[in-house]
């Protein structure tokens, strides 16, 4: 019997819009407060797409990264998958366009839907083909303009959101190193908390669900925070469970970027210091499915992560889904 492949990172990449929304540019079209808004999220300010730039075009420039940062070129990825909520079109898929615009003739390619969680259901994705031995170099994205399905008339969601995208290529690395356990989750029963209402086959788009407002995002706040404060902990748990591990064996923590006391919640049931863990939400807000694979990213290239260090990722959203995952950080950090 054939040894299974290990499946890790092997790099990275991430771009943002150069659009700025701050809470006091926000102060000047709903009625809030920068020290509101800092007080109750963390968040400070937000990146916007421009109205004619496609998600498709962030995620091309964090694939570019990636694909810089491993060494490899993109006719050599096999598979890509991109995960999103905002994507281009509802046909084609934005993998398949990124596919085109990458170059890389070679590679199949789809979209995957989970939100928040989508990134980590991508990698879960990527690193079964990997391990398999079906494909050997997987890119997942995680891109967003969630600018674009905002109500910037609503203080209770425009305030959190922002656009990004970021990117990490997948492939067989050293025993021991790599992708470790996952902990994949859903409740479709409390999908509603977090939704677009409108635009699709149950309800499609109508002038009365546009003038309703249907076709931007619906969220439930206190939901979404009682479930995500619960779930953000619990499945790093589980995850660290499904590889033998504790908690007091990780190194570094990279979760969802969607409110600083939800973060604030995972440290204390991890007991963690903040020194362990990766936030940027100051800077961009919930980016969704980009909001994992950026903070990841960033921290990457900032070295903060050296080869064999223990990193868990987790995510929650809409759905409503969860996923977490262990990883042995398997790049060597040059400086």
């Amino acid at each position: 019997m054939n040894k299974q492949t290990n499946a890790g990172i092997l790099g990275t990449g991430w771009y943002v819009p150069e659009g700025r929304v701050t809470n006091f540019d926000l102060e000047k079209m709903v009625d809030t407060s920068d020290a509101w808004i800092r007080t109750r999220t963390g968040i400070c300010e937000r990146r916007k797409a421009a109205a004619d730039q496609p998600v498709s075009d962030l995620a091309l420039r964090a694939a570019r990264m990636a694909l810089e940062d491993a060494n490899m070129a993109a006719e050599a990825v096999d598979l890509i998958i991109v995960a999103t909520l905002t994507g281009d079109q509802i046909i084609p898929s934005t993998a398949c366009r990124l596919q085109d615009a990458l170059g890389a003739k070679h590679a199949a390619a789809f979209d995957l839907s989970a939100a928040c969680s989508g990134f980590v259901y991508a990698s879960a994705t990527a690193c079964q083909f990997i391990e398999t031995g079906v494909y050997r170099h997987v890119l997942v994205i995680g891109a967003e303009t969630l600018s674009k399905v905002i109500d910037w008339t609503d203080r209770n969601t425009c305030v959190l959101f922002g656009d990004g995208a970021g990117a990490a290529l997948y492939g067989p690395v050293e025993d021991g190193l790599g992708v470790l356990a996952f902990d994949l989750g859903s409740d479709g029963a409390a999908g509603d908390a977090l939704a677009i209402p409108a635009g699709g086959s149950l309800h499609p788009m109508t002038e009365q669900r546009l003038h309703a407002g249907d076709q931007f995002v619906h969220m439930d706040g206190k939901a979404v925070f009682r479930f995500a404060v619960k779930i953000l902990g619990e499945t790093v748990e589980k995850s660290l469970g499904r590889c033998g591990m504790t908690k007091e064996e990780i190194d570094h923590l990279v979760p969802h970027q969607a409110n600083i006391r939800i973060l604030e919640a995972a440290e204390r049931r991890l007991r963690l210091p903040r020194e362990k863990v990766v936030v940027n939400i100051e800077r961009y807000g919930n980016m969704s499915a980009a909001s994992i694979p950026v903070a990841l990213s960033e921290a990457a290239h900032a070295h903060r992560f050296r080869k064999g260090d223990t990193i868990a990722l987790a995510g929650f959203g809409a759905g409503l889904t969860w996923a977490s995952c262990i990883m042995k950080w398997a790049k060597e950090d040059i400086l």
